[in-house]
Formats: structure tokens, C-alpha cells, sequence
């Protein structure tokens, strides 16, 4: 298989925006996502993402997300007392990355699913969550499931190579499948729960979690009212809500685990930080408005995203022999200078979200390091280079009609946990060793390569 990889700004932004058409997620007719969670935006192709989009696009608007505020901050209030009683007067190492896990699934399941998943009182876990924080490490270690699936799938329909796996006589094909199995089980029972109270009308919702103003119970009030080509089917509904929490509690509990890892490395700037929120506080939680425009934190998310985006890839096909631009040329064997790049159809591209955030000609000769300051002035480069990505010129959250549809959800999330936590501890560095692990999302571990998440720092209240 012929395989392109794609950084630059300008081959970006024809794959995901000009020409978008010509270059979907597959040609196969399906792929092991698919087969794993169902038909939902992170799967879907042409007319079935559209519709599926323009149903969920106003849920994810900012009139929304503010009534997700109070949400978020009294999940985080709840997470701060829970650590404050593990930690006590002097301090102690927790697994900062299980808590993140707990508090993320959490958020996704109050504001998303209207749903609640931890009481953050007992010591286990939710049998759920467990299994989604293990989804992408599993995954990572069987890559005969992408190669196997997309060939299967010309001649068996989704379902029965779904049954087919669980045939499969291998340890992580095996928790890999109970895994989806889970999801699948979890959704369609809290598809139904929502599904009659919306029947008993709007007095049963506003006595859920959620208070009926959750992402799920807005898009069943819309899918009722849609046209029946517009409508999801339940098999939809399910997938949906398996990727909206799969795609937004690894990414988002990994990507806060990594800011309060830079954070306990670089004392200066935890310190910088949580003066500009403690002042901004001012001994209460600080307005979605007021939160958002934080210079200082803003910064650190965007650097943090740019320099460690969670997810550092995705992957596109030439549907068609197609041409790439570029936005800068590059020298082809013959020593001659290429501004274009033929690309012959069932081509596989891999779009670098990395490779884009770090390129020197953008970003300059410091693109590799983490400087949080960089976002306080101007950067006339990354203008120029129009970088394609949804969110602050990165291509963290990929771009175009196919870009991430919750990243807004994904960074109130983090500047709450973050408002609060640096409040009330400091952060510093254990003699655990944290090792960052590549897989579909990054994710660490304690010392070398692992399956299980976890990362452990030096937590102390702050007096």
C-alpha cells in the first residue's frame, strides 16, 4: 500500500477543506471502529456525517456550554474534596491521570449523557470508565484488527464480522470486544432512560442529572422533531454516544494530566498561573465568560495542545488520483523543487497534527519547546501559513467539516478542573517515573511501556 505523509499547512488544508470530498476516512466499506462503536461521527462518511452533524451541531453551541458550567464546576468541587482527603496536612502522590479519568467520564456523563457515573466518595471505579480508559491501549497492541477488518468487510456485513471477533482466540481480541460489548450495553440503557422521561415531558427531565440540558437529551428532543431523513437511527443514538465519550474522556483526562505534568516540571509557570486564577477567583468559582478569556491559562492549554496534541494523527484515503499543494517546496530526489505532490488513488494519507504544530518554518527554531509565552504576542508566521485546524491555528482538533465537534466542550472542561485544583494544591514531581505512550491516544504510564494508564505526582493543599 502507497502511504503519504502530510504536515504541511497548505497539502492540510486541501485534504480537509478544498477538496475534502475526494479524500474520506476509508474506501474500504468499513473499519474496526466501526465494527467496535457503531455508526457515529467518528465512522460515518458523506451524507450520513452530514445529517448527523447538523442535528448535533447547535447542541455543542456556547449557549450550551454555559449551562454546562455549573456542571463542570460542582463535578470538580466534588473531585477537589476527594483528594483532600487522600493527600491530608503533608501532602502525598496520587495517580493524578486515574483521577482525571474519573472526573472527565464524569463531566461527559452529567453534561452529556445526563447521566452520573461517580459519587468520588468509594475507592472503585466505575466498571464503565475502566473500560474505556483501556479502549486505545488495547487496541495499540493488536494492529491485526485495522488490517484485518477493512478486508473482511467486503464480504461481511458489520454485524456479523462483530461476531466474528469474538471468535477470536487472543487475550486483547477478547477484552477488546467485551469493551464494546460494555459500551454498547451502557448507551442503549441510558438511551432508554432518557427516551422515557422524555415521553413523561420536560417536569421528568429537570428532575434528571443534567436537568435535561445534557448534549443526549437535546439531540432526542431534536431527533424527535426531524425530518424523517434527517432523523438518527437508534443504532446511531447508540453509536453516538459510545464515540462522544470515548472521543472525549481519554483525550481530555490525558491532555489535563499532561498540563499538571509540565506544571509539577516548571514550578515558575504552576506559580504564574495559579496567581492569575486565584485573582480572578476571588474566593468564588469564575464566570464562563471571565474563565475563557484568561490569558494566561488560555496559553498553557494552547501550548500544551500544540506541543503534545493527545491525538497525533489521523488518517485519510485518495478517493481519486488527486494533486497536493504546497506551502513550501521540497526537494525531490532529482534535486529539483517540488511545489505539488501527485497522489494516485486508494493512496493512504496520514494527516500529522504533531508534524504541523512543530514545523520550524511556522512556528520557529524553538518549535519543539514548551513555551506558554509564545501565545501572549503576536505570531505572524502561523497566520501566514493558514493552517487549517478548528482551534487556535493547530491542527489539535483536526479541521475542516470533519474536525472535532466537542473541542469547545473539551477545553471548559480543562480550564475548570484547572481553575479549581491549582486553587487548592501544588504540584510537583514523584520519584515514580512517567512515561508518555504512543497509541491512537497518548497516554502515560509508571516507568516503561504499559496498558495501564496512570500517573502519579506530589499533591499538597495550598494554605
Amino acid at each position: 500500500m502507497r502511504i503519504v505523509h502530510v504536515a504541511d499547512p497548505k497539502a492540510l488544508h486541501s485534504i480537509l477543506i478544498k477538496d475534502s470530498e475526494h479524500y474520506p476516512k476509508k474506501v474500504e466499506p468499513s473499519t474496526e471502529m466501526q465494527v467496535l462503536i457503531g455508526p457515529g461521527l467518528l465512522t460515518t462518511e458523506g451524507h450520513q456525517n452530514r445529517k448527523q452533524r447538523k442535528l448535533l451541531n447547535p447542541v455543542f453551541s456556547v449557549a450550551h456550554l454555559r449551562n454546562m458550567t455549573h456542571i463542570f464546576y460542582g463535578i470538580t468541587h466534588r473531585l477537589q474534596k476527594a483528594i483532600e482527603t487522600r493527600v491530608g496536612k503533608d501532602g502525598d502522590v496520587i495517580d493524578v491521570n486515574g483521577w482525571m479519568a474519573r472526573t472527565t467520564l464524569e463531566m461527559l456523563g452529567q453534561a452529556g449523557l445526563g447521566y452520573s457515573f461517580d459519587n468520588f466518595i468509594d475507592a472503585s471505579t466505575d466498571a464503565y470508565g475502566d473500560s474505556l480508559k483501556l479502549f486505545f491501549p488495547i487496541m495499540s497492541r493488536i494492529p491485526l484488527l485495522s488490517m484485518a477488518v477493512p478486508k473482511l468487510s467486503y464480504i461481511f456485513p458489520d454485524w456479523l464480522i462483530h461476531k466474528l471477533l469474538h471468535l477470536v482466540p487472543h487475550r486483547d481480541f477478547k477484552r477488546m470486544m467485551d469493551i464494546s460489548d460494555t459500551m454498547a450495553r451502557r448507551s442503549l440503557e441510558i438511551i432508554n432512560e432518557k427516551k422515557s422521561a422524555l415521553l413523561k415531558g420536560d417536569d421528568a427531565l429537570v428532575q434528571q442529572v443534567g436537568e435535561g440540558k445534557d448534549i443526549m437529551s437535546l439531540l432526542l428532543k431534536a431527533n424527535m422533531i426531524a425530518s424523517e431523513g434527517e432523523k438518527h437511527t437508534d443504532e446511531e443514538l447508540v453509536a453516538q454516544m459510545s464515540t462522544f465519550i470515548l472521543g472525549g474522556m481519554d483525550t481530555t483526562s490525558n491532555a489535563l494530566s499532561r498540563i499538571l505534568h509540565l506544571l509539577a516540571e516548571k514550578p515558575g509557570v504552576q506559580e504564574r498561573l495559579r496567581a492569575e486564577i486565584v485573582e480572578a477567583r476571588g474566593g468564588t468559582d469564575i464566570a464562563y465568560d471571565d474563565l475563557v478569556k484568561l490569558p494566561y491559562l488560555e496559553a498553557v492549554c494552547r501550548e500544551t495542545m500544540r506541543l503534545y496534541p493527545p491525538v497525533q494523527f489521523v488518517i485519510r484515503a485518495a478517493a481519486k488520483d488527486m494533486s497536493l499543494p504546497l506551502f513550501k517546496p521540497i526537494q525531490a530526489l532529482n534535486s529539483s523543487l517540488m511545489s505539488e505532490v501527485a497522489v494516485p488513488k486508494d493512496t493512504m494519507i496520514v494527516l500529522h497534527s504533531w508534524g504541523c504544530n512543530t514545523n520550524k518554518a511556522v512556528w520557529g527554531d524553538d518549535a519543539y519547546e514548551w513555551k506558554p509565552e509564545r501565545w501572549l504576542g503576536s505570531l505572524p508566521k502561523v497566520l501566514e501559513a493558514r493552517i487549517p485546524g478548528v482551534y487556535s491555528n493547530l491542527m489539535t482538533f483536526s479541521g475542516g467539516g470533519r474536525a472535532c465537534i466537542g473541542f469547545k466542550f473539551s477545553q471548559l472542561e480543562m480550564k475548570v478542573v484547572l481553575s479549581v485544583l491549582l486553587s487548592a494544591f501544588r504540584f510537583e514531581t514523584s520519584e515514580r517515573p512517567i512515561t508518555w505512550n504512543a497509541s491512537a491516544v497518548i497516554y502515560p504510564t509508571t516507568g516503561g511501556v504499559s496498558t495501564q494508564p496512570e500517573m502519579f505526582l506530589k499533591l499538597s493543599k495550598i494554605a
